[in-house]
């Protein structure tokens, strides 16, 4: 029997080249700045988005929460969308470590507007905490992978110039959203004051997310990431994963989107599926009839592993060490379930 890891593209393990990359690595003391390969990591991601610096961090958590708290105040308030991820999936870590509270919002599968913000963003009155700052996540996890275009990002990036507000972007899949939206990662520059994009997903390194922004910016979350204990000295053998993933991984997350949609089309002639969301990146969606844990113990007994994310609906996620063959054997266990 095949074993098919559909849980999440974070369970991916280093390609041989990867492998090779990381053990060949320039390494040294990152918290004194000698990382050979840190520092070329941090500027190559830099430069891919047009920001003027970045910090290499231990997670997406870390590097959304340093943004939180480079972006507000205590007493602040953030707008999101009620399935962000730095609301739902981060520890309560908003609150915890910036005292800052958070305006949720209920977009099209986590999609928000303009005018949705708009209406949320408060006035000046001691009664109210000062809104300070909006996220946006691309894609959005819980929208069963649904992209931001930039042209939908660019009106609510108006409104936070226009209302002083910071604009933060969680894209720990960002490269599946520009691979479906075929945008330009460096026009991202003119919209977000910090950017999070993880590593340790469809790009297949074994950890690291990376913060973008202003020099001014990332030199305090520096700081912070030390406090955090997020200093993790010689860093370097993750850093090249890193480089090795945005050399060679990237142009083939299209793959990836590839055999979600293949998974989708069966879904949708399972009698026992109710419902299939619509499939635009890596992530597969479905509601099931009978209880979503009863259908993912089925398929564990047939070697696929996946998750519930409610009562009635299954994730599915495809990543690089989801093979062709093994979408094949998985379509077979959906038909025979």
């Amino acid at each position: 029997m095949m074993t098919v890891d559909l849980r999440s593209d974070t369970v991916t393990k280093p390609t041989p080249g990867m492998l090779e990359a990381m053990w060949s690595a320039k390494i040294g003391d990152d918290v004194f700045g000698e990382d050979e390969s840190i520092n070329e990591l941090e500027a190559k991601c830099a430069a891919i988005f047009g920001m003027e610096a970045a910090l290499f961090c231990p997670s997406g958590t870390m590097t959304n929460q340093i943004a939180i708290k480079c972006f507000t105040q205590p007493l602040d308030e953030l707008i999101a969308d009620q399935t962000a991820h730095v609301y739902r999936y981060e520890g309560g870590g908003i609150a915890f470590n910036s005292a800052v509270s958070t305006r949720l919002l209920n977009g099209e599968r986590g999609i928000l507007t303009a005018d949705m913000i708009a209406p949320e963003i408060n006035e000046e009155n001691i009664h109210y905490p000062n809104t300070s700052l909006v996220v946006l996540e691309n894609t959005v996890n819980k929208g069963g992978g649904k992209c931001y275009t930039l042209e939908q990002i660019a009106p609510i990036a108006e409104l936070c110039k226009q209302r002083g507000l910071k604009l933060h972007l969680d894209g720990a899949r960002i490269f599946n959203a520009l691979t479906y939206t075929k945008d330009k990662a460096i026009d991202y520059s003119k919209y977000f004051d910090g950017i999070s994009i993880c590593l340790s997903k469809g790009l297949g390194a074994p950890v690291g997310s990376v913060l973008l922004a202003n020099k001014a910016t990332i030199k305090y979350a520096r700081r912070l990431r030390k406090v955090l204990g997020g200093g993790m000295r010689q860093a370097g053998f993750l850093a090249a994963a890193g480089i090795y993933a945005l050399d060679n991984h990237v142009e083939r997350l299209s793959i990836d989107h590839n055999h979600a949609r293949t998974l989708a089309d069966e879904l949708k002639s399972c009698s026992w599926v109710s419902k299939v969301v619509d499939v635009e990146t890596n992530i597969v969606l479905f509601d099931t009839v009978d209880p979503a844990e009863l259908v993912v113990q089925k398929l564990a007994g047939r070697g696929v592993k996946c998750n519930s994310t409610d009562a009635n609906r299954v994730r599915f996620v495809t990543h690089l060490d989801v093979s062709e063959s093994q979408v094949g054997y998985t379509l077979e266990a959906l038909k025979g379930l």
